[in-house]
Formats: structure tokens, sequence, C-alpha cells
């Protein structure tokens, strides 16, 4: 089977957005769907659930965007499009980047962009150039099964940390 050019997802981001999320690009499932996070065993959502307090995943997909965004939060990928066969990070080729440069113009309070992976974090220098804070996050996705929900939910609940993303329940 051949590849073929792929296109991600719409930012999630607005003028409210103090913290970015930055994945590489959207799963098979992902994509399908339409939706950031799509695949069930991806911990995105359900760290943010520990994190807020709030039952993100029993929501429709639009009610979780605007939680995401009323908390501070915006997702994006450092991609825009790419080729690849399945959802690994491993097989995307010929990657085109989005523009992260114009994160600062799209989101005003924005305080700090956080690579959710490796994949992401290999753009971390594009990031940087923002001259804002810029961390590696344990990547959500199921792949990553080296760490323990448990081990990626304190990984991120520090970041959100410092910068007021904290629900009453973290």
């Amino acid at each position: 089977m051949s590849e073929r050019l792929l296109r991600g997802l719409a930012p999630v981001l607005d003028a409210r957005t103090r913290l970015v999320v930055l994945g590489s690009f959207p799963s098979v499932t992902s994509l399908r769907a339409q939706r950031y996070y799509a695949h069930p065993q991806n911990h995105f959502w359900k760290i943010l659930a520990a994190l807020w307090g709030e039952s993100l995943t029993d929501m429709p997909y639009p009610q979780r965007i605007d939680r995401l965004l009323s908390h501070g939060l915006g997702v994006w990928d450092v991609y825009a499009a790419c080729e690849r066969e399945g959802s690994l990070d491993s097989a995307i080729r010929h990657a085109q980047l989005n523009d992260l440069p114009g994160l600062r113009e799209r989101c005003p309070q924005l305080q700090a962009i956080a690579h959710n992976g490796g994949e992401s974090f290999r753009h971390a220098r594009h990031t940087r150039a923002l001259g804002l804070p810029v961390y590696r996050l344990p990547s959500t996705s199921p792949a990553n099964a080296s760490w323990s929900f448990e081990r990626k939910l304190a990984a991120w609940r520090d970041v959100f940390g410092r910068h007021g993303l904290l629900g009453d329940a973290a």
C-alpha cells in the first residue's frame, strides 16, 4: 500500500490559552474521528480528567474542547501534514511543520509549550524560539507502555501546576 499525504487537525486554541500541548500527528483513529486523542487507550483525556476532577471521558467531544479551552489549555500538533502508514511516529515521512512561530500571535496569554512525547519534542528548537518555557511530557500514546498512568500523571501535574492549570482535584 502506498503512502499518501495526510492532513492533521485544526488547532484548538483561543485568546485564553496559557499552555499549548503539542503532539506529533493524529493517530489513524483520531484522523477518522476528526478528534484529538480519539484512541480509547490514549491517556490524554484521562490525565486531564484526573488533573481537573472532571468526567471528561464521559462528555461529548465538543464539550471536552470547551472545558479544555476554559482551563487555558490548547492542543495542536507539530506536523500539519505527513505521509504515514499506521499510527506510529516512526512511520512519519515527508512531514510539514505547522506554523509554530504563529502561536504567540494566536495566543496572547501563552506562557509555555509542552511537547507530548519525543517525536514532538524533536522540534523544541522551534518552540524555544518563542522565548517561553518548553517542556517534554511523557507521551500519552498507548505505544508508551513503559510509563505507567500514575507516572505520566505526575509529570503532567508538575507542568500544569507551574502554569496554573490544575483543577481542585489535583
